[in-house]
């Protein structure tokens, strides 16, 4: 099994009951467009299996779902690859896909605060202690909780920042935007725009209060910048309980909440879902 957290198998038998797929059930047609580029989604298709394979994409388990053909894998494509050829494996056999190549635009913006820019020593312990401690929330696989795959905007506003910007800041280029901002005045309420069980929450240093919802079978999503966070870790939550409130901590020029949305650790653009 494909655990969430280790110390949370409790939580993990209350989540199969909570969220259970019939036997023998089929999903209905994936409701969104796949868009196989770099920091998009790709399905694949995979036949000659009576039961779901285990499907890995550069060692992250991937989701799978079943078809009326067979099965499908449905691939988060990190910002980092390559157009081209790829492949995933399953049952230890390759199988290929291909990724299309796509160029981001750039965005320029300025902080006051130069150690969000250039941390001090100090800053950087930190940060890698925060990236360790969120590593197992990006890879969380809830046991029995089955992703809808179709997610409601989590705050009223405007989608500023796109996802895949090539940042910089104050003049030094910086990784790219891993996420969707959504323009909002702080203390708006920001809700789950889908079912799925809090894995994490913190004050962290680039993504200030932050919420790490797992929907399951290795779809996350971070909510960052929060003024508010009105969630405690273990909790299960429907599509549109309240998480948080909209503010500006860690890494922000202004009140807005970051949505980003992983898949299989591949951090992928919110808006293929919506």
């Amino acid at each position: 099994m494909r655990s969430l957290i280790e110390s949370h198998s409790s939580l993990l038998l209350f989540a199969a009951v909570v969220f259970p797929l019939a036997a023998g059930a089929e999903p209905a047609k994936v409701p969104f467009k796949p868009s196989p580029v770099p920091g998009g989604v790709a399905l694949v298709s995979i036949a000659g299996h009576a039961t779901a394979p285990n499907v890995t994409y550069h060692a992250e388990p991937v989701l799978v779902r079943r078809t009326a053909t067979g099965w499908q894998a449905v691939v988060g494509i990190p910002l980092s690859a390559k157009g081209g050829r790829d492949a995933l494996d399953v049952d230890g056999q390759l199988v290929p896909f291909t990724i299309k190549p796509k160029r981001y635009p750039m965005q320029r913006l300025h902080l006051e605060n130069q150690r969000q820019v250039n941390p001090t020593p100090e800053d950087e312990a930190r940060i890698a202690r925060e990236q360790a401690l969120m590593a197992p929330a990006w890879t969380a696989w809830p046991d029995g909780l089955v992703p809808a795959l179709t997610f409601s905007q989590p705050t009223p506003g405007a989608l500023t920042s796109s996802f895949g910007l090539r940042r910089v800041f104050n003049g030094e280029a910086r990784a790219p935007h891993s996420g969707l901002d959504i323009k909002a005045p702080a203390g708006q309420a920001v809700r789950a725009p889908a079912a799925g069980v809090v894995v994490l929450t913190g004050d962290f240093f680039f993504s200030g209060n932050a919420v790490f919802l797992a929907h399951g079978q290795g779809v996350v999503s971070l909510f960052a910048h929060l003024s508010k966070v009105a969630v405690t870790q273990g909790q299960v939550l429907k599509a549109g309980d309240l998480l948080g409130e909209v503010g500006r901590t860690g890494r922000a020029t202004g009140p807005h909440l970051h949505w980003s949305l992983s898949l299989n650790n591949a951090r992928v653009d919110p808006r293929i879902f919506l």
